[in-house]
């Protein structure tokens, strides 16, 4: 690793009221709160290779601890050898990894020896993080981010889980919980461009692919000041988007074309209900539309007569604004209407697709050693989404963070925010 002097360092907002401990505590608190509704046959279940068991991510998320912090600790006794193998996700420099398509045949250790190896790694991280030094906290902060990824993931996972069970099960109640917002006609805000900094610049914590902060010339441009909604993208469906082979991309027509998209994924063949954590739901016309590829919010854009902004502009758009909005902690796990006026939802609803390839900022330098593999060998073939959905937790997100996916995934609460040049 390198020295923690050359890397941000935990601290910033909401953290600065807790000890490293005592965030550990809540995050950690936080992730098996989320799954206090499933019951054990639910977390075994594997619906699709993206997708990973309930289970696993509890595992997994106490297998980083043990494994960059904990490991290095003299004296310290695994809980279970096998679990190296069992729950390494992708960093090969540590070794060997179960793969990721056959998670759903971990019956075994079961969901209570799952639990179990959370209370041990709870516990010797308890005495760790009595008094860490700057590394350690560092560390600690790192793993605490991760987990919160792995909580989303959780619930974009599970939720696909779900929707393949004719029973169509709910995850929560949220019967009172549907969004009563009107729609509003979409506007555009105008921004004078320039030459603008974009990259972490606090004493916060951050990610390494948020980093250097660096110069990057914005075009004037216009930004719609809400994402797309559910009955502006049903336009675009009635329109025959799905058919016109000129809106997509060469790979997304493919797409298209190979596994028959003709709608969002969740919704309903008659575009009037959709899959939620809630169950079946009928469609909010107001909400914003969520469950796109990449593929898919670039034709609609095409097909609007705009298109998606750069990671850049949006993140120059956002500079400044407010971190709140509807995350995970609204407890409504679903995106919903806002009201109001000028540029809104920028933080929570749906993580809003870019059409920036996720690629290295100039001066780019991973984290030293294992580490170095969370983030910049994924810097190939994906694209940026930028300010969080329903299901990120509210400390977790910030105006310079960089989500990535590949274009054709959909299973995340991803949608899209038009642009336009000026």
């Amino acid at each position: 690793m390198s020295h923690p002097a050359d890397r941000p360092v935990p601290g910033g907002g909401a953290a600065l009221q807790e000890t490293p401990g005592e965030k550990f505590r809540r995050v950690r608190a936080t992730t098996t709160s989320l799954c206090t509704t499933l019951a054990p046959e639910d977390t075994v279940v594997q619906s699709m290779p993206d997708a990973s068991p309930t289970k696993w991510h509890l595992a997994h998320t106490s297998w980083f601890f043990e494994n960059f912090l904990l490991a290095r600790q003299p004296g310290y006794q695994p809980f279970d050898e096998q679990f190296s193998f069992l729950f390494n996700s992708y960093y090969f420099t540590v070794g060997q990894m179960h793969a990721r398509p056959r998670r759903g045949l971990l019956s075994r250790p079961t969901l209570a020896e799952v639990m179990a190896y959370r209370e041990h790694v709870d516990a010797a991280m308890a005495s760790l993080l009595a008094d860490p030094d700057d590394e350690t906290a560092f560390l600690a902060e790192l793993g605490l981010n991760h987990e919160q990824q792995h909580q989303e993931l959780i619930l974009t996972d599970i939720k696909h889980v779900f929707s393949c069970n004719p029973l169509r099960p709910a995850m929560f109640d949220q019967s009172a919980s549907a969004s009563t917002a009107a729609a509003t006609p979409l506007q555009f805000v105008e921004f004078a461009g320039g030459i603008a900094e974009a990259g972490y610049n606090g004493n916060g914590f951050c990610f390494d692919n948020e980093t250097p902060r660096h110069r990057t010339l914005l075009q004037p441009y216009l930004l719609a000041d809400r994402p797309v909604s559910n009955s502006e993208f049903a336009k675009f469906i009635a329109d025959g988007g799905y058919s016109n082979s000129a809106l997509w991309l060469s790979d997304g027509w493919s797409t298209v074309q190979q596994d028959n998209w003709q709608r969002p994924l969740y919704w309903s063949e008659d575009l009037q209900n959709e899959f939620t954590l809630g169950g079946m739901r009928p469609l909010d016309p107001a909400a914003p539309v969520c469950h796109l590829s990449l593929y898919e919010a670039d034709a609609y854009a095409r097909w609007a007569g705009a298109r998606l902004p750069t990671e850049f502009e949006w993140e120059h758009a956002a500079a400044g604004m407010p971190l709140e909005g509807n995350l995970m902690d609204s407890g409504l796990y679903h995106p919903a209407a806002a009201a109001g006026s000028g540029l809104r939802q920028m933080y929570g609803d749906v993580w809003e697709w870019t059409a920036s390839a996720y690629s290295p900022y100039p001066g780019f330098a991973p984290l030293a050693g294992s580490l170095g593999e969370y983030n910049g060998k994924f810097m190939c073939g994906q694209a940026v989404l930028r300010g969080g959905s329903c299901a990120t937790p509210a400390d977790h997100i910030r105006s310079t963070y960089r989500n990535f996916f590949y274009p054709h995934q959909r299973w995340q609460i991803t949608g899209l925010r038009l642009a336009k040049d000026a």
